[in-house]
């Protein structure tokens, strides 16, 4: 009798252990299974890194020249790999809590560093995202404009006025896509948009390679230096300098995804560990980026000399090839979708968390409706989550058609928050970390590396400054035509 009780007691036992084990849909702290892999990580950061900000590397090539340009994409490939793997290391918290996940960026700085640098983490980080989902809406409507303008030219002729065409029709569509895109309930399920995207950009930028490569095979005589456009042919001393310091800008913002990378880590199995994983993901995000920022920056400056566009797609016109040239301004739009998720769902996690927070009784803003779309299955909606998120979209809509220009203020923005995301905040999170001796040899290369980068983003952010105020010269609201 006592061994049928003992073996009664030990069922009981082994069915409460089973009970408080997660269950197969979520992970150890309760939040719903991770299954993130290298693949989808890969795609989250090559949709973030190659953003619209690849178009512009020939022009920005044009004004260091062959020597500098090309050594200045590399210095930020190695600075940005090397900070992120620093990154990827802390996504566990330290101390008694060791070994608890940070969800967040913001989450990795309060583990690591605390005090008032959390709050300045969340504004640089999330004033970037917010930057980036409007340049994005701008930059997606040139391209789409760009495909009716060329389709206009190819019917009526080069010269046909009535192929200037209004932006904001098309601002208008692409923010009405992203309404629906927004119901993605988190970076989670983000995963196949995001791989649709890295498979997007590849496709133009291979597109812009293979004309630049055409226009150079076909005999284009063009201008070409060591040290970029001349002084006193191309542009003035002051033009040089501070188109100079724009390309250093424009550079730095074109290797920035730090601000989602804790975000993108956060998505990734248990199993390998994710700081493994991660870097893997970084190796193979940034020296992709790398490649095809290489040919396209270089390939492309060979192609059109000092005289780069700033948009290298549109230095082929919108004439023949006219087809090619529509597909590769489809495939950054589709890109755009993309990327604007992969900088607009961390948004949406922080603002939901928050309000979920503040008012937990609010069945407005916790209660979750389950409803049956047909050809996709059940479906939670949210009617907070609904209604932020359309207001979010409509007002980075709104924005974008005040502010046109913005993609030079976006330069600004990425300038700015280059140094405190992926340079500061990494390097004093390791040395905090690693408890590094105040001094030492490895502390003082550290601190070289983040006041180097800390000028190169004042540099950068002064030239942005001074192309903005050219800009605003010549502004006039809801009037812009491509």
């Amino acid at each position: 009798m006592a061994d049928k009780d003992f073996d009664k007691h030990s069922m009981d036992i082994e069915q409460a252990l089973q009970s408080l084990q997660p269950s197969k849909f979520l992970d150890d702290d309760g939040r719903p299974k991770r299954t993130g892999t290298l693949v989808t990580a890969s795609s989250h950061i090559v949709t973030a890194v190659i953003g619209s900000g690849v178009l512009s590397l020939a022009w920005g090539i044009a004004q260091l020249g062959w020597v500098v340009g090309p050594a200045v994409l590399m210095i930020f490939s190695i600075t940005t790999y090397f900070t992120s793997t620093l990154l990827a290391d802390s996504y566990r918290a330290p101390g008694p809590m060791h070994g608890v996940r940070n969800y967040t960026y913001m989450d990795v700085v309060r583990a690591h560093l605390g005090g008032v640098k959390v709050k300045l983490c969340g504004l640089a980080q999330y004033g970037n995202m917010v930057g980036v989902t409007i340049g994005y809406t701008i930059t997606a409507s040139i391209s789409m404009v760009a495909v009716k303008r060329s389709n206009c030219f190819h019917r009526h002729g080069h010269d046909h006025v009535a192929c200037s065409i209004s932006n904001y029709p098309f601002m208008i569509i692409f923010s009405a896509i992203q309404v629906v895109l927004s119901q993605i309930p988190n970076f989670h399920k983000l995963w196949w948009l995001s791989i649709v995207a890295a498979v997007m950009s590849f496709a133009y930028s291979t597109i812009g390679v293979g004309l630049s490569i055409a226009k150079v095979a076909g005999g284009a005589h063009v201008r070409t230096s060591l040290t970029g456009t001349s002084v006193g042919v191309d542009v003035s001393a002051s033009e040089k300098a501070w188109k100079s310091f724009q390309a250093v800008g424009d550079i730095a913002f074109a290797y920035t995804f730090s601000s989602v990378l804790v975000e993108i880590q956060d998505t990734l199995k248990s199993d390998p560990p994710e700081n493994k994983v991660m870097k893997k993901a970084s190796f193979v995000g940034v020296s992709t980026t790398t490649l095809f920022y290489m040919l396209c920056s270089c390939v492309g400056y060979a192609a059109f000399g000092n005289n780069a566009p700033g948009n290298f797609l549109t230095g082929f016109g919108f004439y023949e090839p006219f087809w090619l040239i529509d597909f590769a301004n489809i495939c950054i739009a589709i890109h755009l979708l993309g990327a604007y998720q992969v900088y607009a769902q961390p948004i949406f996690g922080f603002v939901e968390k928050l309000c979920s927070e503040k008012w937990p009784e609010n069945k407005f803003i916790t209660t979750e409706h389950a409803i049956y779309i047909p050809l996709v299955g059940p479906y939670n909606i949210n009617f907070f989550r609904l209604v932020w998120r359309t207001v979010y979209v409509i007002f980075t809509a709104v924005v974008a058609m005040i502010f046109p220009f913005f993609n030079d203020f976006l330069g600004l923005i990425g300038a700015v928050s280059f140094y405190p995301l992926t340079v500061y905040f990494p390097i004093e999170i390791y040395i905090s970390k690693a408890k590094i001796p105040k001094y030492s040899f490895k502390w003082i290369c550290l601190k070289i590396l983040s006041c180097a980068c800390l000028l190169v983003s004042v540099v950068g952010a002064a030239g942005s400054v001074q192309g903005l105020a050219q800009d605003v010269k010549t502004y006039k609201p809801f009037q812009t035509q491509s």
